[in-house]
């Protein structure tokens, strides 16, 4: 038996690894851990103690406009997964100076890591109506990740303090399982939150009285043009544009409504109590005011809900209001124009229902905001908790101190959807075709001008009001070669949409739409 006598390493400790690489590792997995947690107990607690939507939410709040338009134009509906891509590499970055602090000067790395939960844990107090569980997530997480992090310095180094002492491949172990542990968490409570199981289960039980009165959707609404958007967008295609990084799952028993403000009497009404009364079904277009010209952030729904102006008119709303603010059960403001939804002659729906289903959990679930002929960010507010009548000297939406315009009413907008940008199409009759929406006034003709030729009057698809996009066709014979083709429309009232160029920013984009084709 050889004796260790002899060895050249004997009565030696092991040494924790000198190089930087396993303490990156180390303070990742610390950051990782604290995360997960947080995110995996505010399952429990409530999603507002979040710490990835918290932050998320002070990303987006502070964001400048020209870089929120430059995102959605860029990224699309894909604009909060993209946020919450670059924050989680941005929670690598951090874990990494973390760890290469912990190595250099314990205990630097615990210190920062606790910093990092304090910003967490003020983003956390941002959000609306914040509890003392809501901090809860935060804390708990913050301290494991830097009681891992402390404990695993002490088992390290050329003397222990504490346990048995951790090698190298010991160390690198045990900050790899606590990074998959975190991860884990993290996921996990994502998910969870965003997928609770009762209330998808009562969303798949609900049943919505039929309504007492409905648009009848007429025939060549939709016509059927290959390339073009259907006339009805369904839910799944149908744009999302919102500052919620996790989608509220609220159970219809406990959902509640209060109108108040500068009213006579103030009402709170159950979802119940919404249902029970008669229910009115329109067709009505949706767009976001971020819509490039041309763009696909706009679509065309049947929704079924309750009139905004009949709640308004039995809360009694005072002579010199002249706003409604919103907010949505995260937090989300919307200032609309009070006369918008008083207006008889305008559709303006507390919805419960889109295409003849319960609302989507990313479109309101269960009731939200839908009024015709006001950009979204002034009207159509989802997973809808409260309306105060008030007045626009007194109040203001979520966006308008951020540099939009108060009121948002729609352009009048038109696009050209076949052929495609760049495309080819076959020599002889060319078909040229697409969307048009003038909401709240109608579309009345859609004009197209090839290769700067003489407008040509469109055919047009029925709509079953003014509240909705209207369909259009031009068949045309046009020889081989490029061509470019514009498009304008024409509302009810007679103006033609305006050619004047203009950015989203801030009240809406404007301008001709066109496109460049080959036909060969």
């Amino acid at each position: 038996m050889t004796s260790t006598a002899h060895r050249p390493d004997a009565g030696r400790r092991r040494r924790a690894p000198a190089d930087l690489g396993p303490w990156i590792l180390a303070g990742v997995a610390a950051t990782a851990l604290a995360v997960g947690l947080a995110e995996l107990l505010a399952w429990v607690t409530g999603p507002v103690g979040a710490p990835l939507t918290a932050v998320g939410g002070v990303i987006v709040d502070g964001v400048p406009a020209p870089v929120k338009d430059a995102a959605i134009a860029l990224f699309g509906t894909a604009d909060k997964l993209v946020l919450l891509l670059v924050m989680a590499a941005g929670l690598v970055a951090a874990g990494a100076g973390i760890g290469a602090a912990q190595r250099a000067n314990p205990p630097m790395g615990t210190v920062l890591l606790g910093v990092l939960g304090l910003l967490g844990l003020l983003a956390v107090l941002t959000r609306a109506g914040p509890a003392v569980a809501d901090t809860v997530p935060v804390v708990v997480g913050t301290a494991a990740g830097a009681l891992f992090l402390t404990v695993l310095t002490r088992r390290t180094g050329p003397s222990p303090r504490s346990g048995a002492e951790l090698d190298r491949r010991g160390f690198v172990r045990a900050s790899a399982a606590a990074a998959v542990l975190g991860a884990a968490a993290g996921v996990a409570g994502r998910w969870a939150s965003s997928a609770a199981a009762r209330v998808p289960a009562a969303r798949e039980m609900l049943r919505i009285p039929p309504p007492a009165v409905r648009d009848p959707i007429p025939a060549g609404a939709d016509l059927g043009i290959e390339g073009v958007q259907p006339w009805l967008t369904p839910a799944d295609d149908f744009y999302r544009i919102d500052t919620a990084l996790s989608v509220p799952r609220i159970d219809v028993a406990d959902w509640r409504l209060r109108i108040h403000g500068m009213v006579d009497r103030e009402l709170e009404l159950s979802f119940e109590d919404l249902v029970a009364r008669p229910l009115a079904e329109h067709v009505v277009t949706l767009a976001c005011v971020s819509n490039t010209v041309g763009g696909d952030l706009v679509g065309n729904a049947v929704w079924t809900g309750v009139p905004i102006r009949e709640l308004l008119a039995e809360a009694g709303v005072q002579a010199d209001a002249d706003m409604v603010l919103s907010t949505s059960e995260d937090g989300f403001t919307a200032g609309t124009p009070l006369d918008a939804l008083l207006d008889p002659g305008r559709d303006s729906l507390l919805a419960v229902t889109m295409n003849g289903e319960p609302l989507p959990f990313e479109h309101g679930y269960p009731v939200r905001m839908v009024v015709a002929g006001l950009y979204g960010y002034v009207s159509a507010t989802k997973w809808l908790v409260d309306l105060e009548v008030t007045r626009f000297d007194r109040d203001e939406g979520y966006w308008t101190p951020r540099g939009w315009s108060a009121l948002g009413p729609i352009k009048t907008a038109s696009r050209i959807e076949v052929p495609r940008a760049g495309g080819r199409v076959d020599a002889g009759e060319v078909v040229l075709a697409g969307t048009a929406w003038a909401q709240d006034t109608g579309i009345a003709a859609v004009q197209v001008s090839v290769d700067g030729g003489p407008w040509q009057e469109a055919d047009l698809g029925e709509v079953p009001s003014d509240d909705t996009w209207r369909q259009w066709v031009l068949r045309t014979e046009l020889p081989g070669g490029r061509h470019t083709a514009r498009v304008r429309a024409v509302d009810r009232d007679g103006t033609v949409q305006t050619a004047e160029q203009a950015p989203p920013a801030p009240d809406g984009a404007s301008g001709w739409h066109e496109r460049t084709f080959t036909v060969a």
